[in-house]
């Protein structure tokens, strides 16, 4: 069927012709042996030809008339996606193409948000069953308004024609939105399934054809996705800018890695008692070629988009534990992004990064955020479980800025707290933040973890993370990110003051 179906849109009428050709053959081939057969016969000729033609003819309207009955049935199956009995992508672009020029169109590109969750969580069956229902709707708010279509997957669109269509068509996706928020029954479970909507139109003043529309949608689509998703964007030149300028950050990064000209730059952390450097967090600077450098937090998200994060994770890993090996007694902090940490074979390359380096799994510590693992708990759970076998600390990050729990810490069982510095800052000027911060601390001890407090400027910061109870304190008020050479200088000038120390008690 998909080879005939492939056949009808090329020439439809192959349905008509093919069977007539047949038809004919096989009648001249008979007629032919009928007249040698009855040659030398007595009657004539005549009234076996006037039959045959006659059959012929019969046969033929039957076969044209079938044929054409089948053609539009064919053409539609073409056109429409079985699975959710809406018209397809390929429909999609006929009915652009038919639209008067000039004429504006508005489109809309609907992208599931959790629809891998539920199909890996119920199965496909109910997955199937959900883009059914979801169709169904999509047709209900539609009307004679618009027209819905499956472009595959868990993705849909939205075409619109006529005067204020980006209106209508803003309308229509936002009472989507509105009725996603209630859940959807499937097979007597309640389905929660949520979607990101990029929106696009064009008008006669620039007539785009429907493949730059779609894909103009499709850029609002994941620009909805990055901004939080369930929401509608519409599609600005500023994301095409934007996205130019990321491929471009993209290859630039590649090569820079190719090229080992990424950096690491350390930030120590110090004992809250003694104020002497007990740990550093190993932080990634890029210095482009151009002179310029660009902050983790522009490039990080884009490698992150990429895929690049992962190679470049490991590429931390194994430079910040060769430089930190023989940083004798000094635990080395190193950030884990979630796509490492989505990755079965994480652990593996962890393994062989320490085994190489020969640095001490005790040593180091892995920060994450609770992002991660609120979006992600048992794959999270299994592969952190799998690090700390290894010997290897887990650090829960920016703790005091999201919403992780007595519950949360408890399940994951970390081996220490970073307090983020909004909360450090708030509790200089606020008695209930400050109470946060004690409770905080408390919870943490209670649980066996150890404090750290970060971003620590001043000196009453330090002092009230100090009596509030932290094990340790990390900031500029006490170091700024420093190069391995300058950490190494550092813990010199500790050694030696300890040694003095020594040996003026002696």
């Amino acid at each position: 069927m998909p080879q005939l179906l492939r056949q009808v849109r090329v020439q439809p009428a192959l349905l008509v012709i093919a069977p007539i050709v047949v038809l004919t053959v096989i009648s001249v081939a008979i007629f032919g042996l009928l007249l040698a057969s009855i040659q030398h016969a007595s009657y004539g000729t005549t009234a076996i030809l006037g039959g045959g033609a006659a059959i012929y003819t019969i046969a033929a309207a039957v076969l044209v008339r079938y044929g054409l009955a089948n053609i539009s049935r064919l053409q539609n199956l073409g056109l429409t996606d079985s699975l959710a009995g809406l018209p397809n992508r390929r429909a999609l672009h006929l009915d652009y193409s038919h639209a008067s020029q000039g004429k504006e169109r508005a489109l809309a590109l609907i992208d599931l948000d959790g629809f891998k969750i539920i199909n890996d969580q119920y199965g496909h069956f109910v997955g199937d069953r959900l883009i059914r229902e979801c169709a169904v709707l999509l047709k209900e708010l539609c009307g004679r308004d618009a027209r819905s279509y499956r472009l595959g997957g868990d993705e849909f669109a939205i075409l619109v024609q006529g005067p204020i269509a980006g209106n209508i068509l803003e309308g229509i996706c936002r009472s989507l939105l509105a009725r996603l928020e209630k859940p959807i029954a499937v097979d007597g479970r309640d389905v929660v399934i949520g979607a990101s909507v990029g929106l696009s139109k064009s008008s006669s003043r620039d007539d785009f054809s429907s493949s730059e529309l779609l894909r103009r949608s499709d850029v609002a689509m994941y620009a909805s996705k990055g901004a939080g998703k369930n929401r509608c964007t519409w599609f600005s030149e500023e994301f095409d800018r934007n996205r130019d300028h990321a491929q471009k950050v993209e290859d630039d990064l590649r090569e820079t890695l190719n090229q080992n000209k990424l950096s690491l730059v350390y930030q120590p952390l110090v004992s809250a008692k003694t104020s002497k450097i007990v740990a550093v967090e190993a932080l990634l600077r890029w210095h482009r070629d151009d002179g310029s450098e660009m902050s983790p937090s522009a490039f990080i998200s884009i490698a992150e988009q990429t895929g690049l994060i992962y190679p470049i994770g490991l590429w931390v890993l194994r430079k910040a534990c060769t430089e930190a090996v023989d940083w004798d007694g000094i635990t080395l902090s190193i950030n884990v992004s979630p796509a490492q940490l989505r990755n079965p074979e994480f652990p593996i390359d962890l393994g062989q990064i320490l085994e190489e380096t020969g640095f001490p799994a005790s040593r180091l510590e892995l920060e994450i955020t609770e992002t991660y693992l609120v979006t992600d708990p048992a794959v999270a759970s299994r592969n952190l479980e799998v690090i700390r076998g290894f010997g290897v600390g887990i650090t829960l990050d920016d703790f005091g800025s999201g919403y992780a729990s007595i519950g949360f810490l408890r399940n994951f069982r970390f081996e220490k707290l970073k307090i983020d510095r909004t909360l450090i800052v708030d509790a200089a000027k606020d008695d209930g933040s400050l109470a946060m911060l004690a409770s905080s601390i408390a919870t943490a001890r209670a649980m066996d973890m150890a404090v750290t407090a970060e971003g620590v400027e001043t000196q009453a910061q330090a002092d009230l993370v100090r009596t509030a109870g932290c094990d340790q304190i990390q900031g500029w008020f006490y170091y700024k990110a420093i190069s391995a050479d300058e950490v190494r200088l550092q813990l010199n000038d500790n050694r030696e003051k300890i040694e003095e120390a020594h040996a003026n008690v002696g």
